[in-house]
This record gives C-alpha cells, structure tokens and sequence, in this order.
C-alpha cells in the first residue's frame, strides 16, 4: 500500500505540530503550508522538521494554495490555519474574516480542481456556540458566536458543508472545545497562568494579571484531540463530531490548580485582574458533549484537567531554568 501523504496548514502552531508528529508515527507522508514571515517561528516543529516537507503558502493567497496541493498531492488535508487568537479577531476583524472564513473557502476550492478525492478536515470552534442556548454543546446546538473570531468560525464551518454537499467531497469539521499544551502561545490564558505561575515559583516575578476569572471553559489536551481529527478522516462517510472532556472549569480553577502545582495555596496574593483583559462580549460557559465522537470515532480524552495544569506548569518551569542557564 502506497505511503499516505497529508497537507497541514498551520502546521507550526500547537495542534498542527502534534498532529504532523502523530501523522508522521502513522507513517505518513507529512507536507505543511507555512507562511512567509521576516521571523520564521519552527520552534514548535524543530524536532520533525527533517522528516517534513514545507511548502511557502498563505490562506490569504489562492495561487499559493494551489500551487500547494499540486506540490504535496495530498490524501488528506487539515486545515488548522486561522487567526486563531479570540482578542485579536476583536481589534483586526477584517483580517479575521479573510483567514478564518474565507481562507477555508480558497483551501477547498484548491482541493475541489485538485484533489477532489482527497479528505478534507476543518477547525471548527466551540466558540461557534458563543451565547450558547443549551448546555452540554452537541452537534445540533444552534450557534450564537459573540466574536469576530467565532462569527468566521461559523462561516468555515457551513463553507465546509456546503462544499460537502455541493461537490461531494468528503469533508468534515471538527468543534474542538478548548484545548491546551505546553505547546500553546503565551497569549492564551491558560499558557499565560502557567508560565506566569511558573515564574513566580521561580522568584523572577511577584503577580500574575488576568482578565475575567469567572469564565468557564471545556478544557482538553491538544495531543488528544488531534487524535480525533484524523479518526474523521478514517470513517466511511463525512460527518461533524463536537470533541470535548464534558467538563466544566474557570479560569479561576486553572489559577488554583497551577499554583497547587508549585505548593502556593494563597494565590490571591498573586493574582490581579485587569479591565484591559475583559473582551467586549465574552462567552461565560462552554461546555461539550462529545457522545458522538465516543460513539463513531472511539475516541476519548486521556488527559485530565489537573494532569494537563500540571503538565504545563512543569514545562514551563523546566523551559524557564533552561533559558535562564
């Protein structure tokens, strides 16, 4: 049997370098788009990059796409690229929509002329779901964004389906709930209260400054949840799957968690929360059913909450050391 080849946009983001890892252990052929930049950042890929194939590409660009998909010849494509930062998406909502939403559009159209056999998977959000209506979110939840970032989401997510219906292409999305790494960008919160937990435990600084403690999120582990991704993609037919842990915590239990890491059990010492931090309309309560995807994927989480906290203070305080020496 021919060597599977598979094209990842976003691939030196979190979710992009686990699944190229995850791919490449499955024996797959591993190309990735990546965007021209004066600062290349292949810190997250650095350990695979000998083993994947780049290929200089922008969601904003078709010919690029193009050229792409005629280059990897893929069996597989995952589209993972966006403006993914929910507070950026509020102070550059153009640039959002043309990544987020119609970079989806450009990447099925690529695939559509190319690679019309080819298996299509798209990162949808749970903050689709936004002012959400019910609770646990499924695959039928009406969706209620309440963000430029989440608002391009939804319109990834019915490009992807109207291209499933219209041509017949095998094409699904995956709402992933939030989920979390040592791998993820210091401008999230949950990478922020870790590293800045871990910087305090260390003496280099004495507070940490958040935004809103009281939202409530869905929290998994990145390495997870690309596992379910490509499962998807291995099913007879397309279908949408909401992937989840089914629980429920704060901010605030992120904070308490990773300060019980490093042995602080009076955090609010450190802690200080900041209007410059609050978005203009948040998303109080998320939280996923993913019965669906246990059920036709056998798919579940491995990690728990307080081992992914404590994963991600433990790396960030070895990164630390390591960086100080």
């Amino acid at each position: 049997m021919a060597q599977k080849r598979a094209l990842i946009t976003g691939i030196t983001g979190q979710d992009g370098s686990y699944l190229a890892e995850f791919l490449l252990s499955k024996g797959y052929s591993v190309f990735g788009l990546t965007r021209r930049t004066s600062t290349p950042n292949y810190e997250r890929i650095k350990h695979i990059e000998d083993q994947i194939q780049l290929i200089p590409g922008d969601l904003l660009d078709q010919q690029s796409l193009t050229t792409a998909v005629e280059i990897s010849k893929p069996d597989e494509i995952y589209n993972l690229a966006a403006q993914s930062f929910v507070a950026t998406s509020w102070s550059q909502p153009v640039l959002t929509g043309e990544f987020t939403a119609l970079g989806v559009t450009r990447m099925l159209e690529a695939m559509r002329q190319l690679a019309p056999k080819a298996k299509f998977y798209q990162a949808s959000s749970s903050e689709m779901f936004g002012q959400a209506e019910e609770s646990p979110q499924t695959e039928n939840t009406r969706f209620h964004p309440r963000s430029p970032y989440g608002v391009a989401k939804v319109y990834g997510h019915w490009i992807t389906i109207n291209y499933r219906e219209s041509y017949d292409l095998f094409a699904v999305s995956g709402i992933l709930f939030n989920h979390e790494s040592p791998r993820r960008g210091l401008e999230f919160v949950t990478r922020k209260i870790s590293h800045g937990v871990a910087r305090i435990h260390l003496g280099q600084v004495e507070e940490l400054v958040l935004g809103n403690l009281n939202a409530r999120r869905d929290w998994g582990f990145a390495g997870d949840y690309v596992q379910a991704m490509w499962k998807m993609l291995q099913q007879e037919k397309p279908d949408d799957y909401v992937i989840a842990t089914g629980e429920n915590h704060s901010v605030e239990d992120f904070v308490v968690e990773a300060f019980r890491v490093v042995g602080i059990s009076n955090w609010k010492k450190y802690v200080k929360s900041s209007k410059e931090y609050m978005r203009p309309a948040e998303v109080d309560f998320l939280i996923g059913n993913c019965t669906k995807a246990k059920k036709i994927l056998e798919w579940e989480p491995t990690v728990s909450f307080q081992q992914l906290v404590k994963m991600m203070v433990e790396n960030d305080i070895a990164l630390l050391k390591k960086n100080s020496k």
